[in-house]
């Protein structure tokens, strides 16, 4: 019998060939040859997909937009996806696919104002939302108050994390 964790695997697995197929096709890369592997086929190989990193590498230059919101003290200390405590004062962030470690300039659309995060979890949860910021970040873009705000992600680098002990 399938798990759900074996069909979600399955589905994000999916999910990265299309985004890799949109992004080679937004570069100017000609269409690839459609996939003949169907629903079933995806399932049966998600022990292999779990094994697979948990993101694809992000190009420096890489940019998204879309709606933000912060997370703050309530967490601090809680353990993060990559295996950091979160700190609510620190320029950190959650993002549903950036690797961790993943430097990316987060721009507040309304003000222009702009600070750079490192990726140390996953989320956000909420349909809409692309990154969920620390409050200190939250701070620095100035949207605390709002509580959200239209943002722009631009990947520009990477750092080495190292897990909590």
């Amino acid at each position: 019998m399938k798990t759900i964790a074996s069909i979600l695997a399955a589905a994000l697995s999916l999910a990265w060939s299309l985004l890799a197929s949109s992004a080679a096709l937004a570069q100017g890369a000609s269409a690839p040859a459609p996939a003949a592997s169907t629903a079933v086929e995806a399932t049966t190989s998600a022990a292999s997909a779990a094994k697979a990193p948990a993101a694809p590498a992000a190009a420096t230059g890489d940019a998204m937009s879309g709606t933000a919101a912060w997370y703050g003290r309530k967490f601090n200390g809680r353990n993060t996806a990559s295996g950091q405590r979160f700190n609510a004062s620190a320029l950190t962030a959650a993002h549903p696919s950036l690797p961790f470690g993943s430097r990316v300039k987060v721009t507040n659309t309304k003000n222009k104002r702009s600070v750079v995060v490192v990726i140390n979890d996953r989320g956000p949860s909420t349909p809409g939302r692309i990154v969920d910021v620390s409050q200190a970040a939250a701070q620095r873009l100035g949207f605390t108050r709002a509580g959200t705000t239209e943002v722009t992600l631009e990947v520009v680098g990477k750092v080495k994390m190292g897990r909590a002990k």
